[in-house]
């Protein structure tokens, strides 16, 4: 009798009588444990640390030295003669200066005027509009009947400057931010639109940087670079790197060549590649080009191939929408790629 007892407690038949008494102990122990002075101290400085919520950044601290210019700098001095001179050629226009001032942090002369809206269009090089979005902004502007939020704009730019706009039409100023609310404002039938004008035509060139109405995607952002490297090459013997404030990366470049030549271009699943294996060609633009054209060849040759392996793939049952991300990803040594400086060229 004995026996079958203790064999019917060890075989997990009676599984609870032995096993209840130790689990009770245990846990007793361990909260005794737990109420040491060590531990108590660690679980206070655990509870402190995880005080933020998850995924929040600390913010930063303002600069400890106030710069720019106080409210009343701003128009304090006398604007200088290319500022009078646009402010001159805005009235010219028939729109109306507002006010002259210099911003507030950098100190650099701007106009708030009013245009005439025919004069106005977006930069040659600025990235396609966005139905959605500009039927939004219709919405709410003929609901709420006002229009608070000025575009930037400079000055178009004269046959054999930097663009054909004006060669080519009546177009006397370029937007570079603000592009979905001037297709709004026409739409609505507006006569005239209220912008910033920068009397430095350069600043239509940092549009990347200056956009911040719709966040660009990767197809938008390249078309754009490229579209504007194609203007820039033109003007005279800068390399890439004089306009790397412009063009962000590198690999917006050569992007840019791959979507012009083939629309649907996954290009995300390249990105993270040639962000590490591509550089600012030191060459005037105008000969690089030639050389980035290549290497968008050599991108799409690449991508033919990872297509078939990819199709191949989908017929043996394997369907993902990141499954052509992760053939990528696994080819990473046909790219030279990771590996020394010196070997970074077999993908570009």
């Amino acid at each position: 009798m004995a026996r079958s007892i203790e064999a019917s407690v060890f075989s997990g038949a009676w599984p609870q009588a032995p096993r209840w008494p130790m689990h009770s102990a245990f846990l007793s122990g361990l909260s005794f444990v737990m109420r040491l002075p060590y531990h108590s101290s660690v679980a206070e400085k655990k509870a402190k640390k995880a005080s933020l919520p998850k995924g929040t950044r600390q913010r930063r601290k303002p600069a400890g030295a106030s710069t720019g210019l106080a409210a009343t700098e701003l128009q304090a001095a006398a604007p200088p003669p290319d500022v009078a001179e646009l402010h001159r050629a805005i009235e010219g226009d028939s729109g109306k200066v507002l006010a002259i001032y210099r911003e507030p942090y950098g100190g650099r002369w701007v106009m708030l005027a009013a245009l005439p809206i025919a004069l106005v269009e977006p930069t040659p090089f600025q990235r396609n509009l966005s139905d959605t979005h500009v039927r939004k902004l219709e919405l709410v502007i003929g609901k709420i009947g006002r229009f608070l939020d000025p575009i930037i704009a400079v000055r178009a730019p004269a046959e054999g400057g930097k663009g054909e706009k004006e060669a080519k039409g009546d177009v006397k100023y370029w937007t570079p931010n603000g592009n979905h609310r001037l297709s709004a404002m026409k739409t609505l039938g507006a006569k005239s639109i209220v912008a910033i004008v920068v009397p430095e035509a350069a600043a239509a060139y940092q549009i990347l940087a200056m956009n911040t109405e719709k966040a660009h995607n990767l197809r938008e952002k390249s078309l754009e670079v490229i579209r504007m490297y194609k203007e820039l090459a033109r003007l005279d013997d800068a390399t890439e790197e004089t306009y790397a404030l412009e063009f962000e990366e590198p690999a917006f470049i050569t992007l840019g060549l791959c979507y012009e030549e083939r629309p649907r271009f996954s290009g995300g699943a390249y990105h993270p590649v040639l962000k590490r294996v591509d550089e600012f060609l030191k060459k005037p633009m105008r000969a690089a080009i030639e050389l980035r054209r290549e290497r968008a060849k050599t991108v799409l040759a690449l991508d033919n191939q990872i297509v078939e392996q990819v199709e191949a793939l989908k017929a043996k049952g394997l369907t993902s929408p990141y499954l052509k991300s992760f053939v990528v990803a696994r080819g990473k040594s046909r790219f030279g790629f990771p590996g020394p400086k010196g070997c970074r060229s077999s993908l570009i």
